[in-house]
């Protein structure tokens, strides 16, 4: 019986594992479509999701995103060469780079955000159903 348990437990997992796949791969797909690179999107949602009393600097970036210092220095000097964001000096701490989205990453950021709120909204039933399930074991 436990064999079997755990069987019907991998099958939701997986399921689940399958329809968070499927999003992410969307989501990789429509930046691309937009121009940019996925990382790009990932870091400029991430900018424009924090807290307002976030100091969103390199180092916070790259907590969030799961990055080593420098790669996320790379990122956000690439989004700033593409002109999506712009890199301030933290006028308290020198050390510390602000991360801001410049006009055109809000503007790309918002037609990438409505095309992946609707895939959200035509996912969220297996999503859920997948949760649910998992909730249930």
């Amino acid at each position: 019986m436990a064999d079997e348990s755990q069987r019907y437990d991998m099958e939701h997992l997986a399921k689940f594992r399958r329809e968070i796949r499927r999003f992410l791969q969307f989501s990789e797909q429509a930046a691309i479509s937009a121009g940019l690179q996925p990382q790009q999107h990932q870091l400029m949602l991430q900018v424009a999701g924090a807290p307002q009393d976030e100091s969103v600097t390199v180092s916070y970036i790259a907590d969030l995103m799961g990055l080593k210092h420098h790669t996320a220095v790379g990122l956000s000097k690439r989004c700033e060469a593409a002109g999506l964001l712009r890199r301030v000096q933290d006028p308290q701490d020198r050390r510390c780079v602000v991360l801001q989205l410049t006009s055109l990453g809000r503007r790309a950021l918002r037609q990438l955000s409505e095309v992946h709120t609707q895939e959200l909204r035509d996912l969220a039933p297996s999503l859920i159903q997948a949760l649910s399930q998992i909730q249930k074991t």
